[in-house]
Formats: structure tokens, C-alpha cells, sequence
């Protein structure tokens, strides 16, 4: 990990980032603070898209964890870069660095986790190895490779194979000792169980047979990186284009993508758990939406004023996340603004404690972006 000053960033990149991020560290119980403040019935509505499918379907909440590896891939698609012409000497040090980050992010992943099962020694086999982090190193690391050794042609058509490939794979090959297309609620039929079972080590996600990081599923998060890589080249030669003509052609784009997706969730079922090929589909499309919406708003009209709490958390999205599990920021804002929440009426509680729980990340976010501090992995 290292701590650097950036001297210039895309400004829609971090604010997009750091609004996904926004209802992980407790954006997501403004709407039921709301509901008992107001009593209106419509924030229910809204509340309802704040936590994950069970199974089959789509939320916003679900995609808060694609939206971000898209992102990864949009920062290395602004200046995506061949290296396969060069000596293996002048390469080496790119392939160090992509295997430091994906070794990195995935023990951070772990801590993240609580660490090793039931504490020191480590019970090796009471860890859950797989991580968000993980998935996201795992899909950047294989996306940058791909940047590094194979034309935007071939990526284009890697990415539909891939998504082809999972799709035949899930839908009409019969797993051992099972059959073909068993998606049924919690997957135990699937080829992301039996995968998950004989390839996964330590625990998965609260014991489930299919882990929603696991094994498998990490192939088609791959495409969400891609995704993310077209898009960033495409803005980057978006002054060739007509900033705003680019604007209207990546919205429609995103709207295309969520069209298709929802189609094929008629046979192949739109699933996070599963990552499966419709999902993928699904959140490329509303990602490109949301970063064309972003872009036009803050590059091109420049309200970085505007969204600047989003702003400063994108800066430090890893370090907040991280901090997310490793630090009771509940009790930090109670600490500091209990008092003043206690007196106020039991309708208004709610909502002030939500307040105070984002006051004091976002302070500390401040402090960091105005001192040019950005931890990166």
C-alpha cells in the first residue's frame, strides 16, 4: 500500500466511485431514517433496493459491488497501454506490480473478513479467503493483462465469449453427478457449488454452498472490468467525438446493455450471487448510464462543488471501505454527538444518527483530500 499525492484525477471517476461507496459506510439507512421522520410509505419503496436480491432479481444495492470494478477498468481504459512489444526486463516490472496488488487487495480482503477464523495461530481452514477486495483484484489483475497483450478487437472478443461461455457452461452442461441449468434458490445444484466445494478453501460467505465470491463467478466479473476499460478509451478520445455527442451515444449504450441483459434474464436469470451473464449485462449497462450522468454533470459542466462529498471519498474509496469493518465509526459518533442526538425527538433520532455517522467519515475524507493524501493499492 502506498500513500502518494495525485496531482490531477477524473473528477465523475472519483465522484461516481465515491457515491457507490456513500451507501456502504451508511447511506443506506437514510431511507428507513426517513420513513420514521415522515411516516410516508414511498421511502419503504426505496428501502426495498438498499439490500441484495435473495436470489433471482436485481436491486440497486447489487450494484454497488460491479459499478466499482467497472470504475477500476474506466481508470486503466483512459490510458490503456500495450507492453506486449517490449523485453521481458522493461515487462517485468508491470507484471510485479499487478501481482503485488492482486496478493494485496485479497489479504486485505481477509482482514476485512476478520482475518484467520479463530485467532492466532491462525485456523487456516476457518477463513474465508474470498473477499470483495478479492473480486475486485482478481478482475482488474486478468483485465490489465489483457489491456497489456491484446488489441481493444480481441478484448471486445473475449468479453463476449467469455459471457457466452458462462452462460452455456451454467444453462446446458450438467454438473457431476448432477444436471444442467439447476439455478434453483441457493445454487446448491450449480457448477459455481461444485466449484466452490472442490477448489475453495477455508469457509465461504456465511456458509452458503455458493459463495457470492467464489470460485467461479470471478470469470464473468472479468467483463465488468472490460466493460469499464472500453468505456474510459472511449472517453478519452471523447474531444474526437463531441464531448456531449459521447455523453449521448455511452447513455445509450447503457441503456442497450440493460435492454439485452433483462432479455436474456428470460432463460438465464439476472443473479448476483451467481454473477451470472444477464447480471453482467445488467450492471454494464446501468454503470455506463451512471458514469455518462456523472461525466456530463461534473466534467462537463464542472459541479465538482456540488458533489465533493462523493468527491473525497472516491479519492480514498479502498481506505474508507477498509475502515468500513475495522473501525466502529457507530461509536465514534455517538461519542461525539450522542448527546445532541438524545435530545432530540424520537422521530428526528433516526436520521441525525445517520448524519453524525457520516459526518465524522467524511471529516476525516477532508482531511485527507485537502493535504493531497490518497492511499492506493
Amino acid at each position: 500500500m502506498t500513500t502518494k499525492t495525485i496531482r490531477k484525477r477524473l473528477a465523475s471517476l472519483d465522484a461516481l466511485r465515491g457515491m457507490d461507496m456513500f451507501w456502504i459506510l451508511g447511506g443506506q439507512s437514510i431511507f428507513a431514517a426517513l420513513f420514521v421522520l415522515t411516516g410516508w410509505q414511498g421511502w419503504l419503496l426505496f428501502e426495498a433496493h438498499t439490500v441484495h436480491s435473495p436470489w433471482h432479481g436485481f436491486t440497486f444495492y447489487d450494484l454497488i459491488f460491479p459499478l466499482f470494478i467497472f470504475l477500476s477498468g474506466v481508470a486503466m481504459g483512459l490510458a490503456p497501454k500495450r507492453i506486449d512489444h517490449l523485453p521481458f526486463s522493461q515487462r517485468q516490472p508491470y507484471y510485479q506490480k499487478a501481482l503485488k496488488r492482486l496478493l494485496l487487495l485479497c489479504l486485505l480482503g481477509i482482514l476485512y473478513n476478520h482475518g484467520w477464523g479463530t485467532g492466532i495461530p491462525a485456523a487456516l481452514g476457518e477463513v474465508r479467503y474470498t473477499s470483495v477486495l478479492g473480486r475486485i483484484a482478481i478482475a482488474w489483475f486478468f483485465c490489465a493483462l489483457l489491456v497489456w497483450h491484446t488489441s481493444a478487437r480481441t478484448q471486445a472478443f473475449v468479453a463476449i465469449g467469455v459471457l457466452l461461455f458462462y452462460w452455456l457452461l451454467l444453462c446446458f452442461i450438467p454438473v457431476p453427478g448432477g444436471s444442467a441449468g439447476d439455478l434453483a434458490a441457493n445454487g446448491a445444484g450449480s457448477w459455481n457449488a461444485w466449484f466452490d466445494k472442490y477448489f475453495l478453501p477455508g469457509i465461504s460467505y456465511q456458509n452458503k454452498v455458493v459463495d457470492p465470491e467464489g470460485v467461479l463467478s470471478n470469470l464473468p466479473a472479468i467483463v465488468n472490468a472490460l466493460a469499464g476499460v472500453f468505456v474510459g478509451r472511449f472517453i478519452a478520445q471523447a474531444q474526437q467525438f463531441g464531448q456531449w455527442r459521447s455523453v449521448a451515444a455511452l447513455f445509450s449504450a447503457g441503456l442497450a446493455s440493460v435492454l439485452f441483459g433483462w432479455l436474456w434474464d428470460l432463460q438465464f436469470p439476472v443473479n448476483k450471487e451467481l454473477w451470472t451473464s444477464s447480471f453482467v449485462l445488467v450492471t454494464v449497462g446501468w454503470s455506463a448510464i451512471l458514469f455518462a450522468i456523472f461525466y456530463a454533470l461534473v466534467d462537463l459542466l464542472n459541479t465538482q462543488r456540488l458533489v465533493y462529498p462523493f468527491i473525497i471519498i472516491g479519492a480514498n474509496s479502498i481506505i474508507i471501505y477498509l475502515a468500513s469493518s475495522l473501525v466502529n465509526w457507530d461509536y465514534i459518533s455517538r461519542s461525539v454527538f450522542g448527546g445532541v442526538i438524545a435530545i432530540a425527538s424520537a422521530d428526528w433520532q433516526p436520521i441525525l444518527s445517520v448524519f453524525a455517522l457520516l459526518f465524522v467519515q467524511l471529516l476525516v475524507l477532508h482531511w485527507m483530500y485537502k493535504r493531497k493524501i490518497f492511499v492506493s493499492v
